[in-house]
Parts: C-alpha cells; structure tokens; sequence
C-alpha cells in the first residue's frame, strides 16, 4: 500500500483541516508507504504573493508535523523540489482531454464567468494532480467528496496511456480512493451549511490550529446555534445544521458517535453543551499548537526536513518518469 496525498499551502490549518484530512493522514503511516506533499505547484494556479507562498509553504510543513507526520516514518516534501511533477504533467497533457478537464466541477467553480481569463494552470490543475499521484505508483489516495472527480480522471489518463502506449504492460497503477469512515466534514461556526475554509472573510467561522484558548472558547461560545436544546438521538438533528455541526465536532475531537454524545448531552442546551465543546478543542488542540510555535521559528529546521523528503522522493519519482519518457518514444 503506498499512498500519495497532498494539500495546498494556503496558511495556517484549521479544525477542519485537522479532523477530515490530517488526522487520518498520521493515522496511515503505520499502514502503509506514506508520501505527503505541499502543493505550491499547484497554489500559482491562482493570483498570489510570492512571498507569501514561501512563508505558507514553511508554515504549513511544521504544520502538518506538529500535527503528527513524522518524516522518519512518511516523505514529506514540497512539489518545487521534485521537478518530476512538471515533467510528467507535460507527458500527461498529451493523453488528457479538452472534454474530460472542462467536465470537471471544480474547474467551473473557481473561474466562473470569466473562464477567458482564468490561467492555463487552473484549468490543467487536475493534471497536475494526475501526475502527483500517477508518478509514484500510488495504490491509494485519500479524497473528500469534492475530489472524488479529479482521481477518477488521473485513473482515465493513466489507463488511456497504458493503452495507448503501454504495449501490454501497465505503465501507471490505477489508484484507488481512499474515504475514511471517520473522516469527519466540518462546517462553518456561522454557517452549518458551508464548509470551514480558509477563504472564509471571517475568522469567527473557523478554529484555527494556532488559536489560544481564549480565542477557542470565544469562537465556540459565539457559534450560530438555534434555541432548541439538544436532542437525545442523531435523527432529531435533522434540520438543525449548526447543531449538527457541533455535535459532530466533538463526537470526532472525542473519537465516540454522534448518539453517544447526545446520550451525554441530550435535553441539554447549548448553555450547558458549547464550555464543554470549548474545553475539549482546547485540551486537543494545545499541545499541536504548542508544537507548530515552536517549530514555526527554525526555518532551517523545516527547509532541510522538507529538502530531505525531496530526496527521497525523486528517487521513488525517477523510474515511472523514465518510462514514461521511454513508452513515448522521447530520448533524454
């Protein structure tokens, strides 16, 4: 089982983060061959600062090791460093299909109306994503909901090419996906019908990774609820979105289901059931946050973690590139 996953270096983590990806990113490093990448490839896809993206891309490796990826036991590393990534995107381009890429949601998302003025990246981002995973034989890969299409294209691409050019032999291993049951979707403090993001305007809508204790119970205690008190089974969540939110955060911070908590809480109201909330963010989100400070200061500590995970990663990129270039009859 080797798995390949990657995430955008867009800032500081948050809950959301947290509980539906990483969470179960450290929990696969016991399972299999984990390769974790930062994404700052894919991050110039959209208008950025440069600045910033070198700082996020520092920030967000402590990030993920204060959370528990530990480089002795998983690649960790940034796309920049594995040229391996562009080149194959380059080879993949003459497989993938102008239908399959403007099919693809996320691409009609994020340029909207003005798809003129979107990059050439943007819309060959998933691409790129084919690439990430296809060029280490990846055998799973974690997604969400949202990026369920992306890996069902890289598997297209790689079978188009291993028919293509293939001759009898499989170039690239199909991937197949990877959704944790536990993997928890966390919503919006302010809306429980909008996923916690980065790109939300208000910082009251997330819990940050880095946040104190003070900050986490402000943010718990001004969460948008409604004033019904809490049910006593799941089903009575049922139109109550915030609610549902809440409860299934502390069932996924607590590691029990959503029933055995409203077994806890049930007729409570949201008076009684937020301090608990707050109590139980902070005691399990402290020690991540006291780690990532720490860490956050050694840049050279961060750059030399992720210029080794580099290493070892272009080693494992080098043969599937080699024959790639070998299948299309390209000499290097």
């Amino acid at each position: 089982m080797r798995v390949v996953s990657g995430i955008q270096p867009t800032g500081n983590l948050h809950l959301g983060n947290y509980l539906g990806a990483i969470r179960n990113w450290v929990k696969m490093q016991d399972q299999g061959e984990c390769l974790f990448f930062l994404a700052d490839l894919h991050a110039i896809s959209q208008p950025h600062v440069p600045a910033e993206l070198t700082a996020n891309t520092r920030e967000m490796a402590a990030a993920l090791i204060a959370c528990g990826i530990d480089t002795d036991k998983s690649i960790l590393f940034n796309q920049t460093q594995v040229p391996a990534h562009s080149q194959l995107q380059w080879l993949l381009n003459g497989t993938a299909r102008m239908g399959w890429l403007n099919r693809m949601t996320q691409w009609k998302d994020k340029a909207g109306k003005n798809r003129e003025g979107a990059s050439v990246a943007l819309f060959t981002y998933p691409v790129l994503q084919a690439a990430d995973v296809l060029l280490y034989q990846a055998t799973h890969v974690p997604v969400g909901e949202d990026q369920k299409q992306h890996l069902e294209l890289a598997r297209d691409i790689a079978q188009k090419f291993n028919n293509d050019f293939g001759n009898g032999e499989e170039i690239f291993t199909l991937p197949e996906p990877i959704i944790p049951p536990e993997a928890a979707r966390i919503m919006s403090l302010r809306d429980g019908s909008a996923k916690m993001s980065k790109s939300d305007p208000s910082d009251m809508s997330r819990i940050n990774l880095t946040d104190d204790a003070d900050t986490i119970m402000q943010k718990v205690r001004k969460a948008k609820t409604d004033p019904e008190p809490l049910p006593g089974e799941k089903d009575g969540l049922a139109g109550r979105p915030e609610a549902e939110n809440l409860v299934g955060i502390y069932a996924a911070l607590e590691g029990s289901s959503v029933d055995a908590v409203l077994t806890q809480f049930g007729g409570q109201g949201f008076g009684s059931f937020k301090p608990a909330l707050g109590e139980l963010l902070v005691s399990k989100l402290a020690p991540i946050a006291e780690r990532f400070n720490a860490l956050r200061s050694d840049t050279a500590a961060i750059d030399a973690a992720l210029q080794s995970g580099a290493e070892k990663a272009r080693k494992l990129a080098e043969p599937t590139l080699a024959r790639a270039y070998q299948a299309l009859g390209l000499l290097r």
